[in-house]
């Protein structure tokens, strides 16, 4: 895997790519003075209308603005139908490996997957097994991390299925470009992304109860204390549903209601954040939890490498989108090589997320070198290891004015009666120079994604 690095606007000959000529023709006439009154406006308004997100192992309290970046990452129609179509074969697949590994187990009795790395996974919840779930749908709402490297080839770098968070960040980041910049959407045929709520409700009604017509689909959330606490307040008012927590939800009789002013009313749909106390109505089917119970095994890090193997064994396909290559450091030759090479290497704790656990093996100094080296021979199962990408850039507005920065795309993908997703994603930027991650927590910022039309 080379690192030349891609340069989402620019071909490497210095000409501008084509599906960027429109906006880049637009940029050129606009003045610093007014990007950066556009930049503060942008961040007024993020500020006013509360869109921030806490930050875990800081003072209590403590809530940041993620940065918000004026230019677009572009992707044309044709690219996007691509990645469509990938993201909708791997989410099947991974919807599919759920459904096995919690009934008959096929995969691991064929040998494909190492039964270890499924049943002595920290994520697998053993009460699953044998439960049926609506349509067989696992992770209703997926998350799939996609990044761009070698001279334009896309990589899937991890999936999120633990209800994955940044779908509000998608969606105010698309008002507030047709609120800076309108005349861009004139000139510019941008898919649209607003509809997500309504996806995303269509797609949790279609899978409640047998037997339920008009299901009452909830959103609960551990509180105002969690860090995406913006996102599920955010989430449950554009689809016109009730935002709960634990204490406004009880079990009677197998049936999950909430407290309302009214009185107890049924709920059948519960897209979650936590759920405690409601097994017994889920094993009876006569609640839908999204996402399902036990659904964290599935994007662990350690299960990512036989994804591509899933893929063959599920539906008989050869992956649309590729995998990172990736070592895993329970093997002693692949340890061995990954301990060999730990400078040039990527390593992550197969449980962490959020760009915590991790060494960027280039950019880590010997002292972290041999503290992870020192972590890996004392539990090598805990880690896997990739070759450090050359993130594609995107031109970006920093202190310094327009620089080109690191970034990744994460579409989010919904399963259902069908499966759906809403054109692009969240683009997210790692704003400070020559860093590779972009999260959020890590500071990173984010950009709007724009699909072209044909």
């Amino acid at each position: 895997m080379s690192h030349a690095t891609f340069n989402e606007m620019y071909a490497a000959d210095g000409g501008v790519r084509s599906h960027y000529r429109e906006f880049e023709s637009w940029l050129s006439r606009q003045s610093d003075d007014l990007m950066r009154l556009k930049r503060a406006e942008a961040d007024l308004v993020f500020r006013r209308v509360g869109i921030t997100f806490a930050v875990y192992g800081e003072s209590a309290g403590t809530e940041r603005l993620i940065p918000f970046d004026v230019i677009p990452r572009i992707i044309p129609a044709d690219e996007w139908r691509r990645l469509e179509a990938g993201l909708r074969q791997r989410v099947k697949t991974l919807n599919l490996f759920l459904h096995d590994i919690y009934h008959e187990a096929e995969i691991v009795r064929a040998g494909r997957i190492p039964a270890e790395a499924v049943f002595g996974n920290a994520q697998y919840r053993p009460q699953m097994k044998g439960i049926d779930v609506p349509g067989g749908i696992y992770a209703h709402v997926a998350g799939i991390d996609i990044v761009r490297a070698d001279g334009g080839d896309y990589f899937v770098l991890e999936d999120n299925l633990r209800v994955p968070s940044g779908v509000s960040y998608m969606l105010e980041d698309r008002r507030m470009m047709m609120r800076l910049f309108p005349d861009l959407f004139a000139c510019n045929r941008v898919a649209p992304v607003e509809h997500y709520p309504d996806l995303l409700l269509e797609n949790l009604r279609s899978v409640a109860p047998l037997g339920v017509d008009d299901p009452t689909v909830v959103l609960q959330t551990p509180g105002m204390y969690n860090s995406a606490y913006f996102e599920h307040a955010f989430l449950a008012q554009q689809m016109g549903i009730e935002l709960v927590e634990g204490q406004d939800l009880f079990v009677q009789d197998n049936g999950v209601y909430m407290r309302t002013t009214r009185g107890p009313k049924r709920v059948d749909v519960i897209y979650r954040r936590g759920v405690p106390g409601l097994f017994a109505a889920y094993r009876a089917g006569r609640v839908t939890l999204a996402n399902a119970i036990g659904t964290g095994v599935a994007d662990d890090k350690s299960i990512y490498p036989f994804v591509p193997d899933m893929i063959a064994f599920y539906l008989g396909e050869k992956p649309l989108l590729a995998n990172v290559p990736t070592y895993k450091c329970r093997n002693r030759e692949e340890l061995e090589f990954t301990l060999e090479h730990l400078p040039q290497l990527v390593v992550k704790e197969v449980h962490n997320a959020g760009g915590y656990g991790m060494l960027i093996g280039p950019s880590a100094t010997r002292e972290e070198l041999d503290d992870f080296g020192r972590r890996l021979r004392g539990n090598p199962n805990n880690y896997i290891a990739q070759p450090t990408l050359a993130l594609s850039t995107c031109p970006t507005y920093v202190d310094s004015g327009v620089a080109p920065r690191h970034i990744d795309l994460r579409p989010f993908v919904l399963s259902g009666g069908e499966v759906t997703m809403v054109p692009g994603g969240l683009t997210r930027v790692a704003l400070r120079e020559g860093s590779l991650v972009v999260n959020s927590s890590q500071g990173g910022g984010t950009k709007d994604t724009w699909v072209l039309g044909r």
